[in-house]
Formats: structure tokens, C-alpha cells, sequence
């Protein structure tokens, strides 16, 4: 797997090199690296909440020069409005960051609902199963918690595949890790998770 940019919140970082690449992602990523071709100079970017949008939008905008709109449901139509047509008049790439696109995305503002339906949108899906054990093993090494070989096939058959999930996960072995002061295995990381809820008790002696 090539890497660009951490996908999660935990730690914020904005490094090139933390971003993980998978079937999950690849398109959005493949899209920015040619924004200079774009036809219109925005995009509007969805996806799931913790799959880095956010953090791949500020890495797109810091080395582009371009601007971003994080969450743009919540910004003033208006100021969006305006900086749409600012970044056509200036060839600088918008980049709208959003939980769905229009038309699920409803505006009140025509003139802005008009722009955006005419705006190229790209998303981020849920983590395969590649995504999800790199992950993992990623947002634990970045805490200091150095997961067996074995933790990451162990767990992607067994768990639900979201990065919300990811994150519940590493919060949890994080806070067993530094509850017990030992070193992780899968039988101390399988106990915490059943006692979490996050792995079926049934598969407990898997």
C-alpha cells in the first residue's frame, strides 16, 4: 500500500506519508492529484465521518494553494456562493468537503444549488478489509502500542467495517494497553474488545 495522509482524527496530523491507500479511497486521491485538469475548479468531497476527508482536504489545499470548505453544510451559503466563483475567476481549486452531495445535501440558495450540481464530486467509502487492518496497526503504533503480527488478521474478520469502528478499536486497546502495562497480544486484545462489545461473545474462543 502507497500512503498519503491518517484517515482517522487521532493524532491530527497533516504528513503525506500517514495517509493509507486502499480500493476505499484511491479514487478521490487519483482525482486531486490532477486538479490543474479539471474542468471546473471545485469538488465536492463526501464520505463517512472519520475516513479523512477533513485531514486529506487540508493536505490538498496546503499544497495546492487552494481553499476549503470543511463541513459545508454548516458554512453560510452565501460565503460558499462567492467562493466558488472566486476560484473559477482565479483558477484556484475549491474544495467542499460535505457528509453527502446535492441533491441529498439540500440548499436554499439557487444560484449556489446550480453551482454545486454542475461540481465534480468524488467519496471516500467504507474501509475494506486491506484498510482496515493497516489502520489499525497505524493509529495503535501512533499511540505507542505495538500490535502483533497477527492482531490485524485476527480482528478484520471479526468486526464492522467503518472507521468509526477503527476508532472504538483503538481507544479501547489503547486504554487496555495502559491499564495492564504489559505487552498486547491477541488474547488480551480479544478479552477487551468482547468486554466492549466490539467483538461478538460467540467468537470468543475463535
Amino acid at each position: 500500500m502507497s500512503q498519503i495522509a491518517l484517515p482517522l482524527d487521532w493524532p491530527v496530523a497533516d504528513r503525506d506519508e500517514d495517509f493509507l491507500i486502499s480500493e476505499a479511497n484511491r479514487a478521490a486521491f487519483e482525482h486531486f492529484k490532477h486538479w490543474s485538469l479539471w474542468p471546473v475548479m471545485a469538488t465536492i468531497l463526501t464520505g463517512p465521518r472519520k475516513s479523512g476527508r477533513s485531514l486529506l482536504g487540508r493536505i490538498f489545499v496546503r499544497k495546492t494553494g487552494g481553499r476549503l470548505f470543511d463541513d459545508a453544510e454548516e458554512h453560510e451559503e452565501e460565503a460558499l456562493f462567492h467562493a466558488w466563483n472566486e476560484a473559477q475567476a482565479k483558477r484556484r481549486p475549491l474544495l467542499i468537503v460535505a457528509d453527502e452531495p446535492p441533491p441529498v445535501w439540500a440548499i436554499r440558495l439557487p444560484d449556489l444549488r446550480s453551482r454545486l450540481t454542475a461540481t465534480p464530486q468524488v467519496r471516500i467509502e467504507q474501509p475494506d478489509d486491506a484498510l482496515l487492518g493497516d489502520l489499525i496497526v497505524k493509529l495503535l503504533g501512533d499511540r505507542g502500542v505495538a500490535a502483533p503480527p497477527e492482531l490485524a488478521d485476527y480482528l478484520v474478520p471479526r468486526i464492522e467495517r467503518s472507521y468509526v469502528t477503527i476508532q472504538r478499536i483503538v481507544d479501547v486497546l489503547d486504554h487496555a494497553m495502559l491499564s495492564q502495562n504489559r505487552r498486547m497480544t491477541v488474547p488480551m486484545a480479544r478479552r477487551a474488545l468482547v468486554e466492549a462489545g466490539l467483538i461478538k461473545r460467540a467468537r470468543y474462543r475463535d
